[in-house]
């Protein structure tokens, strides 16, 4: 079973900004599509370690990059995956 973390972004455009902004800095990420357990809608997000996460989120907010909402979910090959919306002053 896998954990990963992931944001969401309120437009494409700050999806964008974030994978240029994140490309210059040394840290593992991967934008995919939001996931079908998180929203039904399309859209992009990006995708980390946990405890990358408040790091991630700290280093775009101080780039004017807006952010949507923050998850956590377990995965385990094509499972319905158990899903936990993080609050900002939750994240490790």
């Amino acid at each position: 079973m896998a954990i990963n973390c992931y944001v969401t972004f309120p437009t494409t455009f700050y999806a964008i900004r974030a994978e240029s902004l994140l490309k210059k800095k040394e840290v593992a990420f991967k934008m995919v599509p939001v996931p079908r357990a998180i929203s039904s809608s399309c859209g992009t997000a990006l995708r980390c370690a946990c405890p990358d996460l408040k790091m991630l989120k700290n280093y775009l907010a101080e780039n004017n990059t807006e952010m949507e909402s923050f998850y956590q979910l377990e995965e385990e090959g094509l499972k319905i995956p158990m899903v936990k919306e993080l609050k900002p002053d939750e994240l490790q």
